[in-house]
């Protein structure tokens, strides 16, 4: 994204933030709710900080890389509203996966996991950022300019949907009816942040609900006639919320499970790029083995 791009999407969107946060914490106090706690926006809003620093590190290799696709492109691309309709879907097509990647990869969950460790879940949680992903991130994204979208115009729509993105994080919005059905909405994206077993790993989209559908991670809120009401954060709530061990405790843990002297080197790589809750035992449980447990029984 060039300089004047970069400078008009911040210009719109922060004061936007600034807006509907200063009416969500109103509407917390005339309601008398607790969505909002200052150290974990604090928290939140550090953990962006840290990431806009990775994201700037970052930024010159990721447009650097993609330049250099967009000049071996296969396709040469006119600037038609068709243009921009197809990149909007496809970059929303790759957040989709490079999402679902997060989840059921430990490796990529090391670095996702900050992003859900709050208990909390209001407009601020959606500045709670991944500090690591910016590392990395731009490969998923690599097939655009590879197929003639140029790379700013990649980048200037990854930013708009994500301005969407964090308005998703927020309780004081219900369903929105026949919205529900083509986008990510407030109540999808509870769901999402849930750590009921029924919620684990679901609505992984950041724009169009149709990806969960189409690919099976989509689950509805349920109301409180049919499930619990919906738990944030972990399934193992972090004690030390310090900003190190939110961004670090995952990969504590890998290094703990590689050190092990009972395993073989093909378990030790599994502990690293399985899903999150492997274990070579069946002493832990991943999302999927859990809502089998719930299904009999043996929990919930």
């Amino acid at each position: 994204m060039n300089t004047l791009q970069q400078q008009f999407v911040t210009l719109v969107s922060t004061p936007f933030y600034v807006i509907i946060i200063g009416i969500e914490i109103l509407l917390n106090s005339l309601h008398h709710t607790h969505s909002y706690h200052w150290k974990d926006s604090a928290r939140n809003f550090a953990l962006s900080i840290l990431g806009g620093l990775t994201d700037l590190l970052m930024r010159a290799v990721s447009l650097a890389v993609m330049s250099f696709c967009f000049a071996h492109a296969l396709f040469t691309l006119s600037h038609s509203w068709t243009y921009w309709v197809v990149l909007v879907f496809a970059v929303d097509f790759l957040h989709y996966w490079l999402h679902r990647l997060s989840h059921t990869s430990r490796f990529f969950w090391a670095v996702h996991v900050n992003h859900h460790s709050s208990s909390h879940f209001n407009f601020t949680t959606g500045f709670r950022a991944a500090v690591f992903e910016p590392f990395y991130r731009f490969i998923f994204y690599l097939p655009l300019p590879f197929a003639g979208f140029q790379p700013i115009d990649v980048l200037l729509v990854y930013s708009i949907l994500e301005i969407w993105a964090i308005c998703t994080h927020t309780e004081k919005i219900k369903q929105l009816g026949w919205l529900e059905y083509i986008f990510v909405t407030p109540s999808h994206h509870r769901v999402h942040h849930g750590s009921n077993i029924k919620y684990l790993d679901k609505n992984m989209a950041s724009v169009f609900i149709f990806w969960d559908k189409l690919f099976g991670t989509f689950q509805q809120e349920l109301p409180a006639s049919e499930y619990e009401p919906i738990r944030y954060g972990l399934t193992s709530p972090l004690e030390d919320q310090s900003i190190p061990s939110l961004v670090l405790h995952e990969w504590r843990g890998i290094w703990t499970d590689l050190k092990r002297k009972d395993i073989t080197w093909k378990q030790k790589i599994q502990y690293v790029f399985r899903a999150p809750g492997w274990s070579h035992d069946g002493s832990r449980k991943t999302s999927d083995s859990l809502r089998e447990c719930e299904k009999v029984g043996k929990y919930g």
